[in-house]
């Protein structure tokens, strides 16, 4: 890399680090508006205000926002994440419990729609204009405009109610066998997959297609290289820079879609513990849960916008 590529990517880690910088402003001051009080919440209704008084001041929410901002970030640099409000207990242990699972969702996921987009991708590429290649385009559009709670119902619907193959509570533990393994996860991978995989699989076949236009390959093929080989030899080391920055950028996705896949199907990850601290007025787990997501969908479109930069032909020398 020569110093203009590493000056680029330096700007781009420190913008990100600003927007996470300005991220963690906006997660704490609108938290903060949310409705109820969390003393009298934790109390119950029947406290008399005096408690609820003392309570507030214990939990330090009757000083003025911008000083408990100041407070609430210096203490995660230094690593203290609060104690929740609701269970009195380290968030940094809640989490902890939760980020492993809400992980090997991503997991799974990742593993199943990354190859499987890039076997559509290719193939849309290599049948361009063709029926196989109308119904793919199609489809893959069709299937991103589907919202995934939809989708989600509908699978529950099926398979869970209708056929019985798998549960529409996915609610897994690590001593479970293959069998269980692939039915616990099966809903929420299909789910997540269905707009992943549209997503990276058309901008697969955009990339192989633009490289297939070039006239390198062109002379490749009338050299008597067969398309597949030319594809896979030439074609695609090539389109890696675009494939790899729409991996990324569709990856990024899966942290809002886990949101409400863990909700409907009541995984035991970290998304569904964020909505239960939003019904109990939990703010420390509420903050440290959004800044959490909000930090990994940053890493992933710094990251996407870091291959754009190495891998781009003016930028190199």
């Amino acid at each position: 890399m020569n110093r203009y590529m590493l000056a680029l990517i330096a700007r781009r880690c420190g913008t990100g680090l600003l927007m996470i910088l300005i991220i963690s402003a906006l997660v704490f001051f609108i938290t903060s508006l949310l409705p109820g009080d969390a003393a009298q919440m934790i109390l119950g209704q029947s406290a008399t205000p005096e408690t609820v008084a003392a309570l507030r001041q214990q939990l330090g929410l009757d000083q003025p926002l911008p000083v408990r901002y100041i407070l609430w970030i210096t203490g995660i640099l230094h690593g203290n994440f609060g104690t929740s409000f609701a269970s009195n207990v380290p968030v940094t242990q809640l989490i902890a419990q939760r980020i492993p699972a809400t992980f090997e969702l991503a997991a799974v996921t990742t593993l199943v729609s990354v190859p499987l987009s890039l076997l559509i991708g290719i193939t849309a590429a290599m049948k361009r204009g063709s029926l196989l290649d109308r119904v793919l385009v199609i489809g893959t559009m069709s299937v991103v405009a589907v919202p995934e709670f939809l989708v989600a119902t509908v699978a529950v619907l099926i398979f869970a109610v209708k056929l019985h193959w798998v549960p529409a509570m996915s609610l897994g533990s690590p001593n479970q066998d293959l069998t269980g393994f692939l039915r616990t996860y099966a809903l929420p991978v299909i789910t997540l997959c269905c707009v992943l995989v549209a997503q990276m699989a058309r901008m697969t076949r955009s990339a192989i297609i633009n490289q297939m236009d070039s006239p390198y390959l062109e002379m490749t093929l009338l050299k008597g290289v067969s398309p597949l080989r030319a594809i896979l030899r030439h074609a695609l080391p090539n389109a890696v820079g675009p494939i790899a920055n729409a991996v990324s950028l569709s990856l990024s996705y899966l942290f809002g879609g886990v949101l409400i896949i863990e909700t409907i199907f009541s995984y035991p990850g970290l998304a569904s513990q964020m909505v239960d601290a939003v019904s109990n007025r939990d703010l420390p787990v509420v903050q440290i849960c959004v800044m959490f997501f909000s930090v990994c969908y940053l890493s992933l479109l710094l990251m996407a916008d870091i291959i754009t930069i190495a891998f781009n032909p003016k930028w190199r020398g």
